[in-house]
């Protein structure tokens, strides 16, 4: 199976969209309404498109590939890296494996709408459990430090309340926005840039 799916042409493909992750990936923005350490970047969007075009296993090299790439460049101790993951993958999986199976303008709205809700939902686990946790003993950061960090955007934040203010006023919009906007993005050009991979 491994054979069959690693062609010369698939393989080809994938550095295509693995490429463009990366250079999406370095070109991360922070938005005036979350922490400034919550940066939106594109980079989910080729893997989407990869795993419409290739399934889920090639929506999901591209994540990790970009990921292996961006890890010698991080600034986080790789715990940015590990919530992208995580996230990223969380999306791009069930809305790639939906759309292998309809592989119709609906199935490819539902898989991305599920898959929205399932990264979503990962954020918020992975946040509370692993992502801040593992920030705060990596970095040698106090809750109450994060805390300052975010008290520009949530002025009312403390380490008493911080993941029942951090998690709802800003993972789960921060998340929803970035997958909204591959989202768009992949249903309106998903078709032209399937044509184009057919002729290439």
């Amino acid at each position: 199976m491994a054979e069959r799916y690693f062609t010369a042409r698939r393989i080809a493909k994938l550095g295509i969209f693995s490429a463009l992750a990366v250079i999406l990936y370095f070109l991360n923005f922070p938005l005036p309404f979350f922490p400034s350490f919550l940066e939106i970047h594109l980079s989910d969007l080729p893997a989407l498109i990869c795993g419409f075009s290739m399934g889920p296993l090639g929506g999901f090299l591209v994540i990790l590939v970009k990921i292996l790439i961006k890890l010698p460049f991080s600034s986080t101790m790789c715990v940015g890296e590990l919530a992208d993951l995580i996230t990223g993958s969380a999306f791009v999986l069930p809305a790639s494996f939906l759309y292998k199976n309809g592989r119709t303008r609906k199935s490819a709205v539902i898989g991305m709408l599920i898959g929205s809700l399932c990264s979503v939902a990962t954020a918020v686990v992975s946040n509370w459990l692993i992502i801040i946790p593992f920030y705060l003993n990596v970095m040698h950061v106090s809750i109450e430090a994060l805390a300052e960090m975010c008290s520009s955007v949530i002025p009312f934040i403390t380490a008493q309340n911080f993941y029942a203010c951090y998690i709802p006023l800003s993972v789960i919009p921060f998340n929803l926005l970035r997958c909204l906007i591959a989202s768009l993005v992949t249903f309106f050009v998903y078709k032209r840039v399937s044509t184009l991979l057919k002729k290439f």
